[in-house]
């Protein structure tokens, strides 16, 4: 490693296409030659495929919901509605694989959850051709601002300190909801938090396959478990011709494009680098923004990287070696997929699933991602306020204007990180 690439958090990944040293590597892994890519069912490990797992579980447990509130909001109609799940979880997973095969890192995808949450109070407002028409342009300007490489550049100005900080804001309420879900339901959260530290202390690397095959089994002995699957079907996916209006630029296209940019792919682009990586900027929001744009016509609004349940898949409990956690991104990929390919139907196997149960595994399987965001942001004593401000501003949920608080934490700890250690001038001798 060449001396001018800064040392990785010991549970860090290396940073981008780097040849990895030491601190980044497992204890006794094995380097790979030079010239040659390890094979992926070589790198392949159980906990790494049951991150990507967990990873989809969370997703489709919670921000899926909020756009089938949308389609519903939209007045859509099932065949709508399902090709609209088809789209997001089709580009979802050919992203995750691509992206994560390509960069050997652990990229993980989404639909925009900010952006469906604008949809759930304006979709209603336009015909679906206009909103499709939306889509198209969200998508195309996002790929524009990727492939340009200013969304990276600007995401080079910050301060390492106040990335880790506002990674360690955005996960906090995921950290709290292990202990806050004991009060609803003290048997299923207290099961996969007392399994969990057991396992963790026995079976390091599969501590979360065990808390959640517990708190399953506990969802299960207290009957919480509300799973009804009468169907199987393919999705079948649905063409729409769009029409562009003044009206749906303004209304969907603008503030999509300022939410999936703020809200998700900068926090996205945070945790890879607050996990020792060196995320290519110009390939993963170009990527992202290409995809969006193709499946738009099929309902997709926004394909982006994901910053919750990519921590999942970038922090230790994914696997010890840095180097193969990007079979998580793999595996989260193939997940969306096979979900996918079933458009809606499938939804309701996670649907079924108790809120505390997804919440004390998510949770629990973040708490590496969490502990190594507090590392960060505290490691370097000039920049700690200025990471104190982002981690609060962030973990305080505020949203301004329909953006999320990952960004006006990370604009709050710029300003302070530039006010208090730019701006402070040359020193002065003291006073004799």
């Amino acid at each position: 490693m060449s001396s001018k690439t800064p040392t990785p958090h010991p549970d860090a990944a290396p940073r981008g296409s780097a040849p990895p040293g030491p601190a980044g590597a497992a204890e006794g892994a094995p380097a790979p030659a030079p010239g040659t890519r390890p094979g992926l069912f070589r790198d392949a490990s159980l906990s790494a495929v049951l991150a990507g797992f967990v990873a989809v579980v969370v997703s489709y447990s919670g921000p899926l919901v909020i756009v089938l509130a949308a389609a519903s909001a939209g007045h859509l109609n099932t065949a709508q509605t399902s090709s609209w799940v088809w789209a997001i979880s089709i580009g979802s997973g050919l992203t995750c694989i691509a992206l994560s095969l390509r960069t050997k890192m652990p990229v993980i995808t989404a639909w925009s959850t900010p952006g469906a949450a604008l949809l759930v109070t304006s979709l209603g407002a336009y015909s679906y051709a206009e909103a499709i028409g939306a889509f198209i342009v969200t998508g195309l300007v996002i790929t524009l601002v990727g492939l340009t490489g200013v969304f990276g550049w600007l995401m080079r100005q910050v301060p390492t300190a106040v990335v880790s900080a506002m990674l360690a804001g955005i996960l906090f309420s995921f950290g709290t909801g292990v202990f806050t879900s004991l009060k609803t339901a003290p048997l299923i959260a207290g099961s996969v938090l007392v399994t969990y530290l057991l396992a963790k202390r026995w079976l390091p690397r599969y501590a979360v396959l065990v808390a959640l095959a517990a708190g399953v089994a506990a969802s299960a002995v207290s009957s919480r478990l509300d799973i009804h699957l009468d169907r199987m079907e393919l999705a079948k996916p649905v063409l729409t011709t769009p029409e562009f209006s003044l009206a749906s630029l303004v209304g969907i296209a603008v503030p999509m494009i300022l939410a999936t940019l703020a809200s998700q792919n900068a926090p996205g682009m945070a945790v890879l680098t607050a996990s020792g990586y060196e995320p290519k900027d110009r390939l993963l929001i170009g990527s992202t923004g290409l995809v969006s744009t193709a499946l738009a016509p099929f309902g997709s609004h926004a394909i982006n990287l994901a910053a919750i349940t990519a921590a999942i898949c970038t922090g230790p409990e994914s696997h010890r070696d840095p180097k193969r956690r990007y079979v998580a991104g793999v595996s989260c990929g193939a997940f969306y997929l096979l979900i996918g390919a079933f458009g809606s139907t499938l939804v309701v196997l996670f649907a079924g699933l108790p809120k505390e149960l997804v919440a004390a595994v998510a949770g629990v399987a973040l708490l590496g991602a969490l502990a190594g965001g507090l590392t960060g942001a505290v490691k370097e004593e000039k920049d700690r306020e200025a990471a104190l401000i982002t981690f609060l501003a962030t973990a305080s949920g505020v949203t301004l204007f329909g953006i999320g608080s990952a960004f006006w934490g990370l604009l709050f700890g710029v300003i302070a990180h530039f006010v208090l250690t730019r701006w402070r001038g040359t020193p002065t001798e003291p006073a004799k």
